[in-house]
């Protein structure tokens, strides 16, 4: 009987240290994707990143250049001439997701894959809508949309603002 026990409790154990907190990770909104493995390059069998249609557009809905924000602050993230849809994986044209770049350049060359780190937020969920926490000073964000594997769009679907963070 305590044999048996042992073993429920040992592959009880194993089961829950396997978790990743996926759930978690849900329920911030933020995209779960791993995008270590794609590793995105020109010999691969990679569809093309799809068109710009012309006029389409990313904006900063909320907020305005130069802005005065308090921590936390809530960011919507706007798109024209686009669908805004998840990252699953599928090619679609018209379409793709945000990111959120801190500190970061005005745009990333078209075609990269966005990284995802701290300062590389990414929306895959097709979410429009974020809650930011940044340090007091002056940062830039710039709206980054990406197609559904993550690879950037370029300039022409990117803004760059600046937001002061009150102390």
């Amino acid at each position: 009987m305590r044999k048996d026990l042992l073993i429920v409790a040992v592959m009880a154990g194993m089961v829950l240290a396997c978790n990743n907190n996926t759930e978690e990770k849900k329920a911030t909104g933020m995209d779960t994707m791993d995008h270590a493995s794609m590793n995105h390059d020109a010999t691969s069998n990679m569809p093309a990143v799809p068109e710009v249609p012309a006029g389409a557009k990313v904006f900063f809905a909320n907020l305005k250049d130069g802005e005065m924000v308090s921590s936390p602050f809530k960011v919507q993230m706007g798109v024209e001439g686009m669908s805004v849809d998840t990252a699953n994986g599928i090619i679609k044209p018209a379409s793709g997701h945000h990111h959120i770049l801190i500190d970061g350049p005005d745009s990333l060359a078209s075609g990269t894959s966005v990284p995802k780190d701290s300062v590389h937020l990414h929306f895959g969920n097709a979410q429009t809508e974020t809650e930011l926490k940044l340090s007091p000073g002056m940062h830039t964000l710039t709206l980054q949309f990406a197609d559904a594997l993550h690879r950037s769009y370029g300039g022409r679907l990117a803004a760059k603002i600046t937001v002061n963070v009150k102390k």
